[in-house]
């Protein structure tokens, strides 16, 4: 399978979701400005939304989200998603609200149109869903259940773009994400990204 992907864009989640579940693919980087692919394709005609994660299976599915892509690649590696019970349903309700009340919070933030007024009204927004996400973790862990979920790669991701974007995160969503770093596979996908500089050790 190959993930068309940006560095530091969402897609960072399904690559760190690909290494945590030791699935083999092709990582093929896109320039969203450009609209092209690292290799001068027409990245329209492979997803015509125009935007990353997109997976393209073995067989040419092509799968887009990543509230389909993420499951899609749990499904391959049970351990990475509750499969049963009211784990399975709040694992669901988690990625969802990571989705649409944190990532799409962000669309003002990259939008170089966006006034002041807007953008900071959009971070308010963001650090109100960010005690939501406190609150949901509750001093654990992880997000869902006792082990790493795909939940937790895409959470991970939105809390390196507040860093970025120099939103206040809660200390214990801080400690969450600085957990999260630590993870050997976590690192590969962020060095491999180049947004972090590669440990020589």
């Amino acid at each position: 399978m190959k993930l068309y992907y940006s560095p530091g864009a969402c897609s960072l989640a399904s690559d760190i979701v690909l290494r945590e579940a030791k699935i083999k693919a092709d990582f093929v980087k896109v320039d969203l400005k450009a609209h092209k692919t690292e290799k001068g394709e027409d990245f329209a005609t492979i997803n015509p939304k125009g935007y990353v994660p997109t997976l393209v299976l073995d067989d040419g599915e092509v799968l887009t989200e990543n509230v389909a892509i993420l499951p899609y690649l749990a499904s391959l590696k049970p351990g990475l998603l509750p499969d049963t019970g009211m784990e399975k349903w709040h694992a669901l309700e988690r990625l969802g609200f990571v989705s649409t009340e944190i990532h799409k919070a962000f669309k003002p933030l990259f939008d170089p149109s966006s006034p002041d007024e807007v953008k900071n009204k959009a971070k308010e927004q963001i650090k109100k869903r960010l005690d939501n996400a406190e609150k949901m973790l509750g001093g654990r862990d992880y997000m869902v259940g006792n082990g790493f979920s795909v939940v937790d790669a895409y959470l991970f991701v939105m809390l390196v773009w507040c860093e970025k974007q120099g939103i206040a995160i809660p200390a214990s969503l801080q400690r969450y994400a600085a957990k999260m770093r630590e993870r050997a596979l976590v690192k590969e996908a962020l060095e491999f990204e180049g947004l972090v500089t590669k440990d020589k050790n």
